[in-house]
């Protein structure tokens, strides 16, 4: 399963944004809104008003992520603090400013929620290419 969307319960809140058009002057990353997998909140810490949050992400996007690259979880676009390998997942710790955890549905979350990861896509097409350059079956 690539969302957690099924599990979503009436009166539960979820993380919507009007779409950019393509004039729009961007100032985060480009989020699509195509779930690549589910990870799940391992951590949340409070600190000075902004909350630290480890989230647990699937290994085969680990390689998607790099420090102060991009990710969007549920929906919202986050900046990679810090990345902590493990064997079957990956840990990422972002920060929230208040003003994202109040206007997100972060604010509800717990320790074990499930979130949709969506990585840069950018990352994705330049892994994509970068193939045709390597000798066939050569690790990227």
């Amino acid at each position: 399963m690539r969302t957690h969307l099924k599990r979503i319960g009436v009166g539960q809140r979820v993380n919507l944004e009007r779409a950019v058009s393509l004039s729009t002057r961007l100032s985060g990353h480009l989020v699509q809104g195509h779930v690549d997998g589910i990870g799940r909140i391992k951590e949340i810490i409070s600190e000075a008003g902004s909350y630290r949050v480890v989230f647990e992400i699937p290994s085969n996007l680990s390689r998607y992520c790099v420090e102060k690259g991009s990710i969007a979880l549920n929906g919202v676009s986050l900046t990679i603090n810090a990345i902590q390998d493990a064997a079957a997942f990956q840990n990422i710790f972002v920060t929230l400013i208040p003003h994202t955890w109040e206007h997100t549905q972060f604010c509800d979350s717990l320790v074990g929620d499930e979130v949709n990861v969506e990585v840069d896509v950018m990352a994705k097409y330049i892994e994509k290419l970068a193939r045709a350059y390597l000798p066939s079956g050569a690790p990227l």
